[in-house]
């Protein structure tokens, strides 16, 4: 089997228009991408015309939590302009963050009223992780459980990279969230302390095995993959490399 493959378009936010980058991700083999907000705040429809245009999917996007929670509506409008199946909120910051099991548990149920509001018109909700769901709270135990002990149907797009940031090991993510995973971040990270692009590396020039990872991939329930780096210096040589890497290594 071998997985469609997303552009997290996060990545290259800070070489615009992005609309001239699509075209160039298609021509290296994408089949989709994954945009994050403001990218199709301005103009979903004609963000879907850009799309198409390139022949270019959309399975997912990223989203305030907020948004889910006030405003589902209008982000299960714009999933239905662009053809996504699955609305990703991926992030609350560090000053919303509690260290307490009531504050994740609550999430999680903030992400399964989501879930529940998206069900009707076919569409997923999915959690995507960052470092802070990995760290014990005082009583030992991590958010990222709690958050999926209350989440009800959501799923999980899990972020390789940033589990190994926080010392957590992904082989054991992989299996312990098997049945909720829906989508899988090749994200890749130096050695710990480095500082060009913040860290981060294109997919198979890090320090994560995915030889190790990837036969870990088929007992999930993911039907695709994604592509992202937070900071590179060159966008287009870090999605050339990382998805010449994905499909050297058959995925």
């Amino acid at each position: 089997m071998t997985y469609p493959i997303a552009y997290q378009l996060y990545s290259s936010r800070n070489f615009p228009p992005l609309a001239d980058q699509l075209p160039i991700l298609k021509s290296m083999g994408y089949d989709a991408i994954e945009p994050w907000l403001p990218a199709y705040e301005a103009d979903p429809k004609l963000f879907r015309r850009q799309l198409d245009d390139a022949g270019l999917a959309c399975y997912g996007f990223h989203m305030p939590l907020a948004g889910l929670v006030s405003d589902p509506n209008r982000f299960i409008d714009i999933a239905l302009t662009l053809g996504a199946t699955v609305l990703i909120p991926p992030y609350v910051t560090a000053e919303e963050r509690e260290n307490t099991p009531a504050y994740w548990q609550a999430l999680g149920h903030k992400l399964a009223k989501g879930a529940d509001a998206a069900k009707p018109h076919s569409l997923k909700v999915a959690w995507h992780n960052h470092d802070f769901e990995y760290y014990a709270l005082p009583d030992g135990t991590r958010p990222i459980e709690h958050i999926f002990a209350e989440s009800g149907d959501a799923w999980f797009e899990i972020d390789c990279g940033w589990i190994v940031r926080a010392g957590a090991d992904p082989a054991a993510e992989l299996k312990r969230y098997a049945s909720r995973i829906i989508a899988i971040q090749l994200k890749d990270t130096a050695p710990i302390g480095t500082k060009e692009d913040d860290g981060w590396t294109a997919t198979g020039d890090g320090i994560i095995e995915w030889g190790h990872l990837t036969p870990l991939f088929r007992a999930t329930t993911a039907d695709h993959l994604v592509a992202e780096h937070d900071n590179p210096t060159d966008w287009q040589a870090f999605a050339k490399r990382s998805i010449d890497y994905m499909k050297k290594i058959g995925l």
